[in-house]
């Protein structure tokens, strides 16, 4: 005969699995307040990243974003490929804005899948920009100019680390124009 555990046993068990997951499981990942879209158009530099598995090795990384009339954003990536003389490589996904906040993308690489793109940071002066996912898997540093100055990266790596990020994944992009 088998005995039953005691209710306040199993009610411990179950806190305790319940403070292992929330433990494990990053917060929410919120996103900058307020993004005018006009203003967010244009050339940014990709100065840093976890990258994805098509960017490795990128140089000269840069992101620019067109406003549709239908709504959406056209984009293109562009990067040399492993050196400043390598091959030029080149996307045009397509983002797709959410309704409730310009500061939540959709980005479509392959219809039909869209990779989430949450805009976490964006400079009061629209200078530099941190872009995050929820999965923590993948972030990006871009600014209007391909140079910052050290103490910009640490903030970088300050607020991804902020935000349940393993930080040992960033990769400076190389700028040479």
């Amino acid at each position: 005969m088998r005995a039953n555990k005691p209710k306040a046993l199993r009610g411990a068990a179950a806190l305790l699995a319940a403070a292992f997951v929330s433990s494990c499981t990053p917060p929410p990942l919120n996103v900058v307040g307020n993004v005018d879209l006009d203003r967010f158009m244009g050339r940014w530099y990709v100065l840093a990243s976890i990258p994805t598995f098509l960017e490795r090795g990128a140089h000269n990384a840069v992101e620019t974003y067109r406003r549709e009339p239908d709504g959406t954003i056209a984009t293109t990536f562009a990067f040399r490929r492993g050196a400043f003389d390598g091959e030029l490589v080149e996307y045009t996904p397509r983002g797709f804005v959410n309704e409730k906040s310009p500061a939540v993308w959709g980005m479509q690489f392959l219809w039909p899948f869209r990779a989430e793109y949450r805009i976490v940071y964006l400079a009061p002066d629209y200078s530099v920009t941190v872009i995050a996912r929820t999965a923590r898997d993948y972030a990006w540093l871009m600014a209007r100019t391909p140079e910052l100055a050290d103490a910009e990266y640490a903030r970088f790596a300050a607020l991804l680390r902020e935000l349940h990020y393993d930080t040992a994944s960033i990769e400076r992009v190389p700028q040479r124009w």
